[in-house]
């Protein structure tokens, strides 16, 4: 990540109040819910969070500026120096990598030199040297994986939208969602889990949860919508608006509509797999009302008809 007094564009004297503003600014004009389609506002959304994180905990902050860690949180290790002789202090007066690995492998009975070393019970050991000429410390072990839960709106998921999910570490990360992601999946992000200063970041597991609608119940890819009409819509014929996934659609209702009955619209479930059912919710006048409690009671006393067999 950049720097993030950079990132936030205030100056490394920038006071608590100052770097709350300049990151509301920020945060209002790249949000993901105001720049639905645009996944580059979503990364600056995200980045500008991972500063204000940062920048907002004092600790975090004194360590930056100190040196001690990077922008994105993770530790500098003090005088490490891969150019330095090895067996010795590096030329900044801390230690070199062989010193830090030796260290680190003495825990497990472990020899730093030499890719044949084994350990006291016969074991092969590992060698944090071996093949570092040909790019690192190809055998070093991975970070430790991490596992997020995403709270994924029926909306987003159809739409395979990019959502912010936020990292235990507490940075937030722009992640585009699968064509046709279901409930459960796992989406793995490499190099997005816990650091190992010996070898590659593990990854990040965000599993997917969909959230519970205020719209639409789900059932499979099928979806089901409550729209209320008045009993002379129901009695006379309407046109109603219905919502959908991809936007509301007009439904006209004939007179004397069957209630009971759901209406399909073909094709407007999740991901266009399933279908769309309305069922219509008949809803009386609140208060009650004189003229149709008058019309109520002259069809029961001068034409009743039966609802159902008894």
């Amino acid at each position: 990540m950049r720097d993030p007094y950079t990132v936030l564009g205030v100056p490394r004297s920038a006071s608590e109040k100052d770097i709350k503003s300049a990151y509301r600014k920020l945060a209002k004009k790249y949000h993901p819910d105001q720049n639905p389609d645009d996944t580059s506002a979503h990364g600056k959304f995200a980045e500008a969070t991972n500063a204000y994180d940062l920048l907002t905990n004092a600790e975090k902050r004194a360590q930056f500026d100190r040196g001690e860690i990077d922008a994105d949180g993770n530790p500098k290790f003090a005088g490490f120096n891969p150019g330095a002789a090895r067996g010795g202090r590096s030329s900044q007066g801390g230690f070199s990598a062989e010193d830090i690995l030796k260290e680190f492998m003495s825990g497990f009975g472990g020899q730093p030199r030499g890719g044949a070393g084994r350990g006291p019970a016969g074991g092969a050991q590992w060698d944090p040297f071996a093949g570092a000429a040909a790019g690192g410390a190809r055998g070093a072990p991975k970070g430790d994986d991490v596992v997020v839960t995403a709270a994924v709106s029926l909306e987003d998921a159809h739409k395979a939208a990019s959502i912010p999910v936020r990292m235990p570490s507490g940075k937030v990360l722009s992640v585009k969602l699968p064509e046709k992601v279901e409930e459960g999946q796992q989406i793995r992000l490499k190099g997005q889990g816990n650091p190992n200063p010996f070898g590659e970041p593990g990854d990040a597991l965000v599993t997917v949860r969909f959230e519970k609608s205020k719209q639409f119940r789900r059932d499979g890819a099928d979806l089901r919508t409550d729209v209320p009409i008045t009993l002379y819509e129901a009695v006379l014929g309407t046109k109603v608006r219905v919502p959908t996934l991809d936007g509301s659609v007009e439904l006209t209702l004939p007179p004397g509509v069957d209630t009971a009955k759901s209406l399909r619209l073909k094709g407007k479930g999740l991901h266009g797999g399933g279908d769309l059912y309305v069922n219509l919710k008949v809803v009386l006048p609140p208060g009650g009302d004189a003229d149709l409690e008058a019309l109520a009671r002259f069809m029961r006393d001068q034409k009743p008809y039966k609802v159902r067999d008894n």
